[in-house]
């Protein structure tokens, strides 16, 4: 046993984040953490991190008990957390990073950057990470970025890693690769906390798992003696749904044609439909177009040529707001930055795209608003403390449908959903989709973005594969996972 978390207790303000957190780590193995959003599983990790500090309960770190005041404490004492969003420098190279705030220097304090280079080629070497220590961190992507941090976290020595959903922004190769990395760290005898919302992760690269609910821990037991329904019950209190699988519709009248879309280096001679009634799934690998594509639709990143047709009609996309008046609406892959005011209230984040609505006159009827913005929150169940609530503070689920709710109140018919299940936890994630299921049922047409597969069988009515900035196939609904990933990596089909 290397890590020991008995009774740990937080709370926030008027939240009690954790109300009995118990977990017990052993060396060699990949440690699961699981449980919706809002469970406790990212406060826990982070007293284990010393990012904060716990109001009561017991660590016990390698046989002696510990309570760090800061990150740079259990760093030392080898403990590290690789985080989902990137804490990393954009502007400096991949070995200035890893060695960040411990730079070998001289005795006038010039920095030896060949040493520091020379170490991270080891460490990348060692590891085989697709990495050079001199490129920018500016210049990755997603998982480039990961592995940065994963080198970050070996130059400190851990003895512990903690990964917070390090797959969420990555394609199902990329995340193959992150699985490899995890499970060598295994081998290596390191302990390895991981938090995901993948089911299809937990039996590649799990051992134990540990399921928190309402902040406390509710089970605990190898993975061979868990089953999935007997994780997600523990995870959400109840009986396991199961996967939303979509009932399909007859399509009505197309809403939304593209014929000839580029966009020089990104996208080449797009052509599709989209009918009333209909779900389109986009599937591809990370690069392959897919966001840059709804982007393009949605005015973002305006295409140098192509036509778009909007229930018949052609229309002029070259901003967001000539999108948003043919109807278009854009649910976007990173909603925290891109999809909400999230400093603002929930209720302005709902009316945020119809302010002409309630404002005739240059001033807004509040009292019309508040009233209208009430009944769509409690249509789409989203569920916040109030309309006053920071759309930030919400969950990931909730911010969702927060998003989704500004688009309803707009009245838009065509809906394009970028990874809509990313960071979303399982229970959240059935609730999305019964939405989009729902849309759907209302007549509008909805085109998907989703990494997961198995989203994508189980909700759309026939599959888009990207490659490259082009469509390469199209494929009916119940296609194989292996007929997807064979034309997202070769363009072709089995």
């Amino acid at each position: 046993m290397v890590l020991r978390l008995t009774g740990m207790q937080k709370r926030f303000g008027g939240v009690q984040a954790l109300v009995k957190g118990d977990l017990e780590v052993r060396r060699g193995e990949v440690h699961l953490l699981l449980g919706e959003n809002g469970a406790g599983k990212s406060t826990l990790m982070k007293i284990a991190a010393g990012m904060i500090r716990p109001d009561g309960g017991e660590m016990v770190w390698q046989g002696g008990r510990v309570s760090f005041r800061n990150p740079a404490e259990a760093q030392r004492a080898g403990i590290a957390m690789v985080h989902q969003e990137s804490l990393l420098a954009p502007h400096l190279t991949v070995a200035e990073n890893v060695w960040l705030g411990r730079e070998p220097a001289s005795r006038w304090g010039v920095l030896r950057r060949g040493e520091v280079e020379s170490a991270t080629r080891r460490l990348i070497e060692e590891h085989g990470f697709p990495l050079q220590p001199e490129w920018r961190v500016e210049r990755l992507g997603p998982a480039g970025r990961q592995l940065v941090e994963i080198c970050r976290a070996l130059a400190h020595q851990a003895n512990l890693l903690i990964f917070d959903e390090p797959t969420s922004a990555l394609s199902d190769r990329e995340s193959s690769e992150v699985l490899r990395i995890v499970q060598d760290l295994k081998l290596r005898g390191l302990a390895v906390i991981y938090i995901t919302h993948r089911m299809s992760e937990l039996r590649e690269v799990g051992d134990r798992a540990t399921v928190l609910r309402d902040g406390s821990t509710v089970f605990s037991a190898p993975m061979q003696e868990a089953g999935d329904d007997e994780l997600i019950r523990h995870m959400a209190g109840r009986q396991a749904e199961g996967v939303f699988t979509r009932t399909p519709l007859p399509p009505g009248k197309e809403m939304l044609r593209v014929e000839g879309l580029s966009r020089r280096g990104v996208l080449e001679d797009i052509n599709f439909s989209v009918r009333a009634g209909e779900i389109v799934g986009i599937a591809g690998l990370m690069g392959s177009g897919r966001t840059e594509l709804c982007r393009a639709l949605f005015g973002a990143e305006a295409a140098d040529s192509g036509t778009i047709l909007v229930d018949g009609r052609p229309v002029q996309i070259d901003t967001p707001r000539k999108a948003v008046e043919a109807g278009i609406a854009l649910a976007p892959e990173d909603r925290q930055s891109h999809g909400l005011a999230a400093g603002r209230p929930v209720g302005e984040n709902i009316t945020l795209a119809s302010l002409d609505r309630f404002s005739p006159g240059g001033v807004i009827a509040l009292g019309r608003e508040r009233a209208e913005t009430g009944l769509i929150a409690n249509r789409l169940r989203l569920k916040a403390s109030s309309l006053d609530q920071e759309a930030g503070k919400l969950s990931g689920g909730n911010q969702q449908k927060a998003v989704i709710a500004k688009w309803v109140m707009r009245g838009a018919r065509v809906f394009l959903f970028d990874e809509p299940s990313r960071g979303i936890d399982i229970g959240a994630k059935r609730e999305v989709f019964e939405l989009m299921d729902e849309l759907a049922r209302q007549g509008a047409a909805v085109l998907m973005v989703s990494s997961e597969m198995q989203e994508l069988t189980g909700i759309a009515d026939r599959i888009l594969v990207m490659k490259d900035g082009r469509i390469a196939t199209e494929l009916p609904r119940h296609a194989s996972q292996e007929q997807i990933l064979r034309a997202a990596t070769m363009g072709v089909t089995v």
